[in-house]
């Protein structure tokens, strides 16, 4: 099995495949193996699957498992408590919701995968596209040479070149978002701001997310505002921090001095994509950015593509005789959920930046509606609750 990408969805394909029997090949464009420097979120649904792998407690161990989750408002700081995670996670969905630095999940993923197969991951392999007859696939690479598997799963992110040879060229739209990261040693902060909770800070026009990460040694900031002079798509376009704090000049002391203790941030716009209708081609195959990217305000982009690689495995290891079956199993299994997800983080735009959240009256009866216990239900226990390794195959 050829996998094109090494991020965390592909790893974790590679590491479901393997631990099944199969041989996997994974290709790399990068010279060493890393991610970003930001933080991800793993819900249940997602640390459900690294149990599964039995990379749970390696990863549990790097990261931080917050008592629970809370809106402020943006301007006056009002806090309202959204939903306890920590031990109620464990109770409520049997397994742990946890913040994690995204280089230590990659390690933690990669180790496993070099564990069951010590030179399975190719390194400066970049894709350029791929050949298929029916019987295999031959992946192209950048420097001239090919691989030749029984398949083809591209996890190649968001610029997906596998996605771009099987479908046709990417047409992304601009969102009107701009989104500013960066992580602050945790020591840098007042005492208030280190509590060991997730936070979401929602105004009219933007919204600031911060929670802890490698055991609480470091705060990740996420920041979204609404502007439209940014149009890059990049994880590695440096901005200042006087930028930043121009754009949510106005927003409250603690917003300010999270963004003054950040030491590089960098900034990117968003975009959007619409779903794909169609995954899959005979011997080839999408998963997570590369087929269903979403917009990050539900926190399950990463988690969706953990789901996917479990399932993707568990799909080859069913159809093990019939690989375009599998793969096309695998398409209808994970379609419609990864399109309610992609929706869900849409609507989380306006839900975030609504106009009424300028107003202090209008926002607290806006707050207590949209954040009430049945609707965060609704928006959630259907994510949580999921399990990929017993969803009907």
């Amino acid at each position: 099995m050829l996998i094109a990408g090494a991020g965390i969805g592909g790893l974790t394909a590679a590491l479901a495949l393997l631990k099944r029997g199969f041989d996997v090949e994974v290709y790399e464009q990068a010279p060493a193996l890393g991610e970003v420097g930001a933080g991800v979120q793993i819900s249940a649904n997602g640390t459900r699957v690294l149990y599964a792998l039995g990379v749970g407690d390696e990863a549990a161990e790097l990261a931080c498992a917050p008592s629970g989750k809370e809106v402020r408002l943006w301007n006056t700081g009002q806090r309202w408590k959204l939903f306890d995670l920590g031990a109620e996670s464990v109770q409520r969905y049997g397994f742990p919701y946890l913040t994690v630095y995204r280089p230590d999940l990659h390690g933690v993923l990669a180790h496993a995968v070099r564990r069951e197969k010590a030179d399975a991951i190719h390194l400066n392999a970049r894709c350029i596209g791929f050949d298929a007859d029916g019987a295999s696939v031959v992946l192209r690479l950048e420097d001239g040479s090919e691989a030749t598997g029984h398949a083809l799963i591209g996890a190649d992110g968001v610029h997906s070149r596998v996605r771009q040879a099987l479908t046709g060229a990417d047409r992304p739209v601009f969102s009107g978002c701009v989104a500013w990261r960066g992580v602050i040693p945790i020591g840098r902060l007042p005492e208030r701001l280190r509590r060991p909770v997730g936070t979401n800070w929602i105004g009219p026009g933007g919204h600031v997310i911060h929670y802890p990460l490698r055991r609480g040694k470091l705060m990740n900031f996420v920041g979204i505002v609404e502007r439209s002079d940014w149009r890059i798509e990049s994880w590695s376009a440096r901005g200042t921090t006087s930028e930043c704090a121009q754009d949510f000049r106005g927003w409250h002391d603690d917003v300010q001095a999270l963004i003054g203790n950040i030491e590089t941030p960098y900034k990117w716009a968003l975009m959007g994509r619409p779903p794909l209708e169609r995954w899959t081609a005979g011997r080839v195959a999408l998963l997570g950015d590369a087929c269903h990217p979403m917009l990050p305000f539900l926190a399950q982009g990463a988690v969706m593509a953990i789901e996917d690689g479990f399932i993707l495995g568990r799909c080859l290891e069913r159809y093990r005789d019939d690989i375009e079956l599998a793969l096309a199993r695998y398409q209808h299994v994970r379609q419609d959920r990864t399109q309610r997800t992609v929706r869900g983080s849409a609507e989380n735009t306006r839900r975030f930046h609504n106009p009424l959240l300028a107003d202090p009256v209008e926002a607290q009866q806006y707050v207590d509606r949209e954040w009430s216990e049945r609707r965060i239900r609704e928006r959630y226990d259907w994510l949580f609750t999921y399990d990929a390794g017993d969803v009907e195959l």
